[in-house]
């Protein structure tokens, strides 16, 4: 499972356990202030905002040449570009320095600290075990817009490939196409599937031309039986399957050229070399 529905709104599972660990931290930080009467709500909250601004600068800085034609895009967190590395060791030195220096705090602060990393880490750790086990390529309906059937599995075969679930209503699919767009074309070693979730081939024909999209492999589900077979259920998610059709990363949301460097990461670097004519291009 990749997301869960909270009413009109999605959460990615990474999401959902993060909250889920903030949630266990602040209960048993208030069970373990409770007899000295110590709120400590307050300084987890500071330390989980300066976690996350550590995981968005750690992420910054790595791919920062991914942000250079577009600088307001390092203040977008909508791309969900965190870095867990950086986030965790700021979590840390910032957990240290309030141990340090509120020592009436200490103990509470201390056991709801440690909860909260052991709620993250253990949770984390059992889901990607089941994924990597259980993930790989569905067996689902395809239809290309001739409404001709299509096996993904065959077209996808020996490469490794993104697979991009979207559909023309949504604004974040709409603003990531560009994106996908260069980058299919950038490496010619991957393949990019665009299964359009719940339309049919003539809305989607339309909006590839009103948006002036060239795209090489746009699919149709009509059931949206992809989506519902990987359990996601938001869009746009974006899917990173390796050569052999097992599932190594995915990306609930919309995807910056940084968000999508980092999941094309988990490929063999044998597949990410840009194709001639771009090579000459930046040369």
């Amino acid at each position: 499972m990749l997301s869960v529905g909270v009413g009109p709104f999605s959460l990615s599972i990474g999401h959902l356990l993060l909250v889920l660990a903030f949630i266990i931290a602040l209960i048993v930080g208030a069970l373990a202030g409770r007899k000295e009467n110590l709120p400590i709500s307050g300084a987890l909250a500071d330390i989980f905002l300066a976690a996350m601004l550590g995981a968005r600068i750690g992420f910054v800085v790595r791919y920062l040449e991914h942000y250079q034609d577009d600088w307001l895009g390092i203040i977008d967190i909508r791309d969900g570009g965190f870095d867990v590395v950086s986030g965790l060791a700021v979590a840390l030195v910032f957990t240290g320095y309030l141990l340090w220096r509120r020592t009436n705090i200490r103990r509470p602060l201390g056991f709801a600290v440690a909860a909260g990393l052991m709620t993250w880490g253990f949770t984390t750790g059992v889901i990607a075990m089941i994924d990597n086990q259980t993930q790989g390529l569905p067996d689902v309906a395809l239809t290309d817009l001739n409404e001709q059937p299509v096996n993904l599995d065959a077209l996808t075969r020996g490469k490794p490939t993104v697979v991009n679930l979207w559909a023309t209503w949504c604004p974040p699919c709409i603003r990531e196409m560009p994106v996908l767009e260069q980058a299919q074309d950038h490496y010619p070693g991957i393949n990019f599937v665009f299964a359009n979730q719940g339309e049919p081939p003539e809305t989607i024909s339309q909006f590839l031309s009103e948006q002036n999209l060239t795209l090489d492999h746009v699919l149709s589900d009509r059931q949206g039986d992809f989506g519902r077979a990987i359990g996601s259920q938001g869009l746009p998610t974006t899917l990173f399957y390796n050569a052999k059709g097992k599932l190594v990363d995915s990306h609930m949301g919309e995807l910056s050229k940084a968000s999508l460097a980092r999941g094309l990461e988990r490929f063999d670097a044998s597949h990410l070399e840009p194709s001639p004519s771009k090579e000459t291009a930046s040369r």
